[in-house]
């Protein structure tokens, strides 16, 4: 069976030596010193470790069925969901006021990368009830919060997002399920929706179901979209559950991965549902939840490659082939460990160096969403928001990546399911799909997020770039090795948005031509960026004598390897996006 060691020591550096969180000044983080952190960080590690984790095969071999209209989920997921709700794990960063104990955002997303780690699949069902709680939390009306949100905190009953029908995906102006009005000013929601993680289950006594459908008087297009509370069963003004609503499972998907997660086919006959938010604005609301969605399949891009990082690196250490080119390592031993070879240290670099780079961007990511609803920040929450395509786009493509690489290191016990290492592989290929496929990040990216409130957000980002490698560049310790690099990749970035505002208006199809490349040179930057600040950290630390040698050491060495290996892709993809529309568009459609 696969192994996973949780990385809380790795968390604690980017929480404390990067973040600093107790110093930050936001509500709620005075409390967050490194002894609160680490117990956190291990209860939910040891959890992830020894509960959740050895059910990840398990989900993978037995999936969901479908068995009269029920759906039942793997062995031992029961059990062990309800270990996670007894420890409070899902309502930790949730509003006190529902039953949730109030910790920042950045806590919730550090104690998720465990979870996910672990075993995707069964983290998903408490991860999409997350997103459900912080939609009606937003636009919910004070008697819809008192009616779902405490029983979606403690997960007694679990939240779905509705979106995807069979003939349309992306472009959701051409959904067709209907809202009916209804005297009592509920509607009757009638039509069919696919691909619905989580959409239902037998570890929970309800789902709320947030379903997008038309209602009368909206008009064509995404303006006329609503949003609507339909539950699988209807609830009483008591709290209590009463009948059936007309909601049911057609039919489970039969998937490349994931098994553990019932993905549904929900159909909708009649079924009673309530407004959530404003009628025709039904976007606005689920956009709620889906960008809080994005950044959260961001996440499990890289942290599904953390046990295929950790499982290949133990390969490596152990399976004994061929001989160093630069003399015997093991002299006792019939050959050396792969680990000697130059080639499995790059691709295992490659690993390390994204994953611990992605870890620090998911965590800033959500400081600043702590930023901007704790301290009411809206230079943080513009630039979340441009952000956000970059995590979901860039953490989930290199983050599949990452599970192929670490594979390849087992050579043929990779492509065995013995060896285990096929699911991360399979696991992490939906999350460069779900919740907005990587091409529409990209195109989200440069289509709205660039010219966003006048291009504000990504100019302060640039020149947050800028004024930190201008304070580090005296940092001698620094300088050469880590700022100047970033320096040379935040130019890069600069000359792709200049390019695409001197020929987006006139030439259209070069700015989205180049979209893709834009989207991981803007990636790549982050990391760089992310990496510099780790490096400052590091090698503060080290001056310093404080914290661990052997640990500052291999942090400093992953931070130059990204520097000098991967950073330079900037410059390749300024040239292809400087390349425009032609080489892409010169085909004839009847040619391919």
């Amino acid at each position: 069976m696969p192994i996973y060691e949780p990385p809380i020591r790795d968390l604690q550096f980017v929480l404390h030596d990067v973040l600093n969180l107790p110093a930050t000044g936001l509500p709620g983080h005075e409390d967050l010193d490194r002894d609160f952190t680490e117990a956190v960080l291990e209860a939910a590690g040891k959890l992830a470790a020894e509960v959740l984790a050895p059910l990840n095969r398990v989900g993978d071999s037995q999936g969901c069925r479908l068995e009269n209209g029920v759906v039942r989920t793997p062995d031992g997921f029961g059990a062990a969901f309800a270990q996670v709700k007894e420890g409070g794990w899902t309502a930790l960063d949730c509003d006190p006021e529902y039953g949730g104990q109030g910790m920042p955002y950045v806590i919730g997303v550090a104690t998720g990368e465990l979870f996910v780690s672990a075993n995707m699949a069964f983290n998903m069902y408490q991860g999409l009830t997350h997103g459900a709680y912080s939609a009606i939390h937003a636009h919910g009306t004070d008697a819809q919060k008192r009616t779902y949100l405490p029983k979606m905190v403690s997960c007694d009953w679990t939240g779905t997002m509705n979106l995807t029908e069979p003939h349309c995906g992306t472009d959701l102006g051409l959904l067709r399920t209907k809202a009916e009005p209804q005297e009592d000013g509920s509607y009757l929601i009638t039509g069919q929706k696919i691909f619905i993680s989580a959409g239902d289950h037998d570890m929970a006594e309800n789902v709320i179901h947030l379903v997008l459908a038309k209602a009368p008087g909206g008009g064509e297009g995404t303006k006329g979209i609503s949003l609507f509370i339909v539950p699988k069963f209807l609830v009483n003004e008591d709290g209590s559950l009463g009948a059936r609503n007309g909601v049911s499972v057609g039919a489970l998907e039969h998937k490349m991965g994931i098994h553990g997660n019932a993905t549904c086919v929900m159909n909708y006959d009649g079924a009673k549902g309530w407004l959530l938010g404003d009628l025709h604005k039904g976007m606005r609301a689920m956009f709620t939840m889906m960008n809080e969605a994005r950044l959260g399949v961001g996440l499990q891009g890289y942290a599904c490659a953390v046990p295929a990082y950790q499982n290949a690196a133990a390969y490596a250490r152990d399976r004994l082939q061929g001989r160093s080119v630069t003399g015997v390592s093991n002299p006792n031993g019939a050959a050396d460990p792969l680990i000697v070879h130059p080639d499995i240290r790059r691709s295992l670099m490659d690993q390390r160096s994204f994953l611990e780079g992605a870890r620090a961007l998911a965590l800033w990511g959500a400081h600043l969403i702590d930023r901007s609803h704790l301290a009411d920040d809206a230079d943080a929450e513009g630039l979340v928001s441009l952000l956000t395509p970059v995590i979901k786009g860039f953490l989930t493509d290199k983050g599949f990546d990452t599970t192929v690489l670490a594979q390849q290191v087992l050579g043929g016990h990779g492509y065995v399911e013995e060896w285990g290492m096929s699911q991360f592989v399979r696991d992490a290929r939906i999350t460069m799909i779900y919740e907005g496929a990587n091409g529409v990040q990209a195109l989200d990216l440069v289509g709205r997020k660039l010219a966003q409130d006048g291009g504000k957000h990504v100019m302060a980002f640039f020149e947050m770039i800028k004024s930190f490698c201008k304070e580090q560049s005296a940092n001698e310790a620094v300088a050469a090795d880590y700022i100047e690099p970033l320096k040379a990749a935040s130019k890069d970035l600069q000359a792709a948005a200049m390019f695409f505002m001197e020929r987006g208006m006139k030439s259209p199809n070069d700015a989205l031509a180049g979209s893709y490349d834009f989207m991981h040179l803007f990636g790549h930057v982050t990391l760089g960026y992310m990496w510099a600040r780790m490096a400052v950290a590091a090698q503060a630390a080290q001056a310093a004598g404080t914290g661990d040698a052997a640990f500052l050491k291999t942090k400093l060495a992953t931070a130059r390897y990204y520097m000098t290996r991967q950073l330079p892709m900037t410059a390749t993809h300024l040239a292809r996006i400087r390349s425009g529309a032609e080489p892409v568009m010169a085909l004839e459609a009847e040619a391919f």
